[in-house]
C-alpha cells in the first residue's frame, strides 16, 4: 500500500477551492473536501485504476463530476500533483 503525498501546489488549488465553496456553503464544502481527499484511497493499493492522465507520466481521478484530481505514481507513494475543475483547461 503507497502512501498519499499532497504537494503544495494540490494543497494549495484544493484548500483555494473549498475556501471558495465555504463562502456560500460551508457544510457542501466540507463534503467536497472528504470526497476530493477520499477519492485518493483506491490508488494507494491499485495505482493504475485510474485513467491515463493527458500529461504524460499522470493519472486523473474524477473525485466529482466537476472536479479532477492529477497524480503521479511513484515508486514510494501516490504523489497529488492538481486539484482542477473538469473545464478547467489542462494542461
Amino acid at each position: 500500500m503507497l502512501p498519499v503525498k499532497w504537494t503544495d501546489n494540490a494543497r494549495i488549488s484544493l484548500y483555494t477551492l473549498i475556501g471558495f465553496i465555504a463562502e456560500q456553503n460551508p457544510f457542501a464544502a466540507e463534503s467536497l473536501l472528504h470526497r476530493i481527499e477520499d477519492s485518493t484511497l483506491p490508488a494507494t493499493t491499485h495505482p493504475y485504476i485510474f485513467r491515463p492522465g493527458r500529461v504524460p507520466g499522470t493519472r486523473e481521478i474524477v473525485a466529482h463530476p466537476n472536479y479532477v484530481v492529477v497524480y503521479r505514481v511513484q515508486a514510494e507513494c501516490i504523489e497529488v500533483l492538481d486539484v482542477l475543475h473538469a473545464r478547467q483547461e489542462y494542461p
